[in-house]
């Protein structure tokens, strides 16, 4: 190419290539200027949507003229080989700008301001940008920014229109290599495929900024999935922390481009110009920054890690888990000291991770790590807490004890982490609450919930014989009565036990611990969801809005709230908001990532719980996920794919009666009507020596089209107070019922409207 002259231009040299195009040195003999010339790669010339994209570069680029906009001069599409000729550049990318480092304050505010100053100018003609990352910036030799790239720009008449405007195409969601290149820019309204305006370009340059001041990506994973995920779930780490050097205020820029919900982030470039200008004025008189931008006092936060257990018996690892748990469940109720969740915080346990990445990870400021060790009726707990940005200890204690002495080091850990994060206390009181005087009922209650966590038939019966072993001790231990009546509603819930018998031994564990102590959240949830499983709605209602009112932060309380009630009473858009709310404190729960998704299924929003399906499986591979990712490919046409996913569940479930039922279901939906029969006979053959829920029967005789037989099932399940029926009206695998005559009738057997 180099030598050739194409149109009245003579190419001189080679000045880069990239996978929308190669770009050369040319000189345009017709007026004598230096240009740079960018080919359409040969085998995407007859590319249709490659040069759609390419004409689109041209036109919206050519309709701007801004100082800090690569100028277009021309576009050819003559003789096959399609270029544009444009404004000859001298300098490198943003992208090789950067190269990994934090850059100066002054030079980010100046480039930033021209940079916004570029996309008020494009807003304003109804261009929206759509893919702005570091490799479409441009900083020449004189350290002026100009914006590149415009082929994926939308061109709107108008404001509507732009908000209407598709969003990226469905390839860069899931195409291998492609997703990858531009991911991790993506607005959270382009990651759900919602309509876009100038604030998606806003946020992508929040992400530019943030990778400026900071020298990495604020979004980050090892799949496009997983960024994905981050991207609509996870805060970044807190810039200031891993740039002290960073103004405060231009970290609350930031802050405010980053906002997941577009209406809390800066609603048009112009006034992201004018908070730019103010922070480079104050900055270059040297006075503090403007009242608009002073930064506001930032909510300690802080992870607690498992405490490792160093004693000589292994299987002591419970009681490190439990010590921790009972401080995070202390300071969770602090007010102005943000805890996270112990399911993303014991994520870790186990691992070689250095502290500056669990909390950039979490997202948290300060970790609290430590062991224990026992022997005999001695314990040894070492605890310290570190900054996490370095590794800095703040403070560190040993503290050689008996074992009665276990609840005071847990409130002495407690009492000074608060002192040191320099938290108010609201009363002059223990931060751990005592729930039992007998250390060994506290113990087993420890183990317990340790085995209960496992979710193995193994750890489901070790479970309930240590809870039984905690009750027969104290005989008022609250929690022990609590965690007694949450495994029976556990083993009512997955079909391991009838659930009639599970509702009276759960209702009968609960009612006790209320009796004892009526602050316990999660004991007035799993009420309510008893309540729900004899349809109940009032009484449900009741007993949830208590358990919110208590702890609206509770994780378990969430879960039963949503499956119980929000669910079944199509309060959906109620529940999703909760579970964002929550994935943000624990992005590491796949409990908390999948029942989001099964949220979006129940919406048929196919995409956002795919989405969420994978997030879930990237933690947990081995979770119930599979199931809800199994449906969703059903319903998007992938059936081959559902199926698989189906089939591993029963395979991680040991062919589980509730698995065995899905599946049924997905080869009679499928046309493998045979194996759905075989399944039918295997569970037939099941039922005369173990509990055989009825809705597995029943959804196999749906997926066959046998709706009367379908139904007779459904009934008795019904009858049977199986928890899968409240959401018959919701799922979309029971769409096929609502159209049948005995439908009505189904419902109102279970106080629920058609």
């Amino acid at each position: 190419m180099v030598g050739r002259t194409v149109s009245h231009y003579r190419i001189l040299k080679l000045l880069g290539r990239g996978g929308m195009g190669t770009v050369y040195q040319a000189e345009d003999t017709r007026l004598g200027r230096q240009v740079a010339l960018k080919f359409l790669p040969a085998d995407l010339a007859s590319d249709r949507h490659a040069l759609d994209r390419f004409q689109r570069e041209a036109r919206a680029a050519s309709a701007l003229n801004h100082p800090h906009i690569c100028t277009i001069h021309d576009i050819d599409e003559a003789a096959g080989e399609p270029f544009i000729a444009m404004e000859l550049l001298e300098g490198q990318t943003l992208k090789e700008h950067i190269q990994g480092r934090p850059l100066p304050a002054p030079e980010v505010v100046e480039l930033a301001l021209q940079l916004a100053d570029a996309l008020e100018a494009a807003h304003a003609k109804g261009i929206i940008h759509r893919d702005i990352k570091p490799a479409n910036v441009f900083v020449t030799a004189r350290g002026s920014a100009k914006l590149l790239d415009f082929g994926l720009a939308k061109v709107a008449a108008d404001a509507r229109a732009a908000a209407e405007a598709p969003t990226v195409p469905a390839e860069w969601m899931t195409g291998a290599g492609v997703a990858l290149g531009t991911v991790g820019y993506m607005s959270p309204e382009q990651v759900r495929g919602e309509g876009l305006d100038g604030r998606t370009d806003l946020f992508s340059f929040g992400v530019v900024l943030y990778e400026m001041v900071t020298g990495r990506a604020p979004f980050q994973g090892a799949t496009a999935g997983a960024v994905l995920g981050a991207i609509l779930h996870m805060a970044p780490a807190a810039p200031l922390r891993l740039n002290p050097e960073l103004p405060a205020a231009l970290e609350r820029i930031v802050n405010r481009l980053l906002e997941k919900d577009r209406a809390l982030r800066y609603q048009s470039a112009a006034d992201l110009v004018v908070d730019l200008q103010r922070l480079k004025r104050e900055r270059e008189s040297g006075r503090e920054a403007a009242p608009g931008l002073a930064e506001p006092a930032r909510t300690p936060s802080l992870a607690v890690l498992p405490f490792a257990n160093l004693s000589a018996d292994k299987e002591n690892e419970y009681f490190g888990d439990g010590l921790a748990e009972d401080i995070i469940d202390a300071l969770a109720h602090v007010p102005g000291l943000r805890v996270m969740a112990r399911t993303s915080a014991f994520a870790f346990r186990g691992r070689d991770v250095d502290v500056r990445e669990i909390g950039t990870r979490l997202n948290v400021e300060h970790v609290l790590e430590g062991s224990v060790r026992r022997s005999g009726n001695r314990i040894r707990v070492t605890a310290q807490l570190v900054m996490a940005g370095d590794g800095y200890p703040l403070w560190s204690q040993r503290f050689d004890r008996e074992m009665t002495d276990v609840f005071a080091i847990q409130d002495e850990i407690s009492q000074a982490i608060v002192e040191k994060l320099r938290v108010r206390l609201v009363a002059d009181r223990p931060l751990v609450k005592r729930h039992t005087e007998n250390v060994e009922a506290y113990n087993l209650y420890l183990k317990a919930r340790y085995q209960l966590f496992r979710f193995t038939p193994e750890g489901l019966a070790k479970s309930k014989e240590y809870y039984e072993q905690a009750i027969a001790l104290d005989p008022d231990y609250a929690l022990a009565w609590q965690g007694l009546a949450g495994f029976y509603t556990m083993l009512g819930t997955s079909g391991v036990m009838p659930p009639k018998a599970a509702i009276a031994q759960a209702d009968r564990a609960a009612r006790r611990a209320l009796q004892l102590d009526d602050q316990l959240a999660e004991a007035h949830a799993m009420m309510g969801a008893l309540r729900a499983g004899e349809f109940d709605w009032t009484g449900a209602e009741l007993e949830f809005n208590r358990a919110l009112e208590i702890d609206p932060r509770s994780e378990d309380v969430l879960i039963w709230y949503d499956f119980y009630y929000l669910d079944p009473m199509k309060r959906l858009d109620e529940a999703i908001a909760a579970y964002l709310k929550a994935v943000e404190m624990d992005p590491l729960s796949a409990i908390l990532q999948s029942r989001l998704g099964y949220n979006y299924l129940l919406k048929r929003e196919w995409d956002r719980a795919i989405t969420q399906c994978h997030a879930a499986l990237e933690i947990d591979p081995q979770s119930w996920t599979h199931i809800l990712l199994g449906s969703c490919s059903f319903h998007m046409g992938k059936h081959d794919e559902a199926v698989r996913a189906i089939e591993t569940l029963a395979q991680l479930t040991g062919r589980s009666s509730f698995a065995l039922g899905n599946l049924g279901w997905a080869y009679a939906q499928t046309g493998r009507t045979g194996e759905a029969l075989q399944l039918l006979e295997e569970l037939r053959e099941r039922a005369h020596t173990q509990y055989v829920p009825s809705w597995s029967f029943a959804v196999i005789r749906l997926g066959l089209g046998e709706m009367d037989g379908a139904f007779d099932w459904f009934e008795k399940a019904v009858d049977e107070h199986e928890p899968l029926m409240l959401h018959c009206h919701v799922h979309p695998n029971y769409d096929p019922l609502h159209t049948h005559p005995r439908y009505p009738a189904l419902l109102r057997k279970m106080n629920l409207e058609p």
